[in-house]
């Protein structure tokens, strides 16, 4: 049995093995191909912090797979009540096949994995979203790193350089992991005070996977991908004016996707803040790919359950 609590959880030949069958398995959705793997499988999703993507992606993905979906808030469940973690991952795990946890903290998705008798993902907690970052590298690989036979291909990520401007939150954090495992280079631009913290995702302060710009427009500069997210995440809502203050200058605009390679991406986890984080004319500009991003997320997460209870699949 195998958890995905962080990026780094899978290796690279684990994720290329995600990827090639999150390509197959997209195909035969786009071809209304019937595919039920998981026919007799139940996921339960338990959520702390509320979600869009999170839940459709997951939901609809499990439905497509053949399986069926149990939806738990702390208010509907004894989550939010006395009951220990412990206990309700338990309980919960004896009765379902696979659990997707959205909370705060990743000590709580830790907690229970560690007392579940199946397979727990990490929807997203403050520090880490491996499924985001996930969906992120395939569509830049759809993109930009297909083989011969429109397969991605994970090997021509070597080199490439992704600009992260804004927040230095789980986003960021999850990146600086990706970077150390496939061999691309991060290029970080934070407000003072906001910096991707390295010691959470596990990177020393002197590898060679990332750096650091207080410029970021020298951030983007031949970067191949530029990507950002909210000022204020969920859960922050009380700094959001201190939050407007410090990142004025850290917004994503032609400018800066000017500075980037000329066949430069931009990318962005939603829901965003047009006129805040980015410009309207880039998030709806010719080199965003953010509704393919946003579609992805319910394609590599197919993928990822599919691994998770199947193991590899030809």
């Amino acid at each position: 049995m195998k958890h995905y609590l962080q990026f780094k959880d899978f290796s690279a030949e684990e994720y290329a093995q995600v990827f090639a069958r999150a390509a197959i398995i997209k195909r035969k959705f786009k071809a209304y191909e019937k595919y039920h793997p998981l026919v007799d499988r139940t996921l339960a999703m338990i959520f702390e912090k509320a979600s869009t993507r999170t839940r459709v992606s997951f939901e609809a993905g499990m439905y497509q797979l053949g399986g069926s979906v149990v939806h738990l808030t702390t208010g509907d469940s004894q989550l939010g009540r006395a009951e220990p973690l412990e206990d309700s991952a338990r309980v919960i795990s004896r009765m379902v096949d696979l659990v997707m946890i959205r909370t705060f903290e990743q000590t709580k998705i830790e907690t229970f994995a560690a007392h579940s008798r199946v397979p727990v993902i990490n929807g997203l907690t403050n520090e880490f979203h491996p499924c985001q970052i996930m969906a992120d590298l395939f569509t830049y690989l759809e993109h930009r790193c297909l083989d011969d036979e429109g397969m991605p291909d994970l090997n021509r990520l070597r080199g490439k350089v992704v600009a992260w401007v804004g927040d230095g939150n789980n986003m960021a954090n999850t990146w600086l992991q990706a970077a150390e495992l496939l061999g691309f280079t991060v290029h970080v631009s934070t407000p003072s005070g906001y910096e991707a913290q390295t010691k959470i995702a596990g990177i020393s302060a002197d590898s060679g996977c990332w750096r650091s710009f207080s410029d970021p427009l020298q951030a983007c500069r031949d970067a191949d991908l530029v990507t950002t997210d909210v000022w204020t995440s969920m859960g922050f809502e009380a700094e959001n004016e201190v939050r407007r203050k410090a990142f004025a200058d850290w917004r994503v605009t032609r400018q800066l996707m000017q500075a980037a390679r000329p066949d430069a991406l931009f990318m962005h986890c939603l829901p965003a803040h047009r006129g805040e984080e980015v410009e309207a004319e880039v998030i709806d500009g010719p080199q965003s790919v953010v509704w393919d991003e946003a579609e992805n997320r319910m394609h590599v997460q197919k993928a990822l359950m599919e691994y998770l209870l199947l193991g590899r699949v030809a």
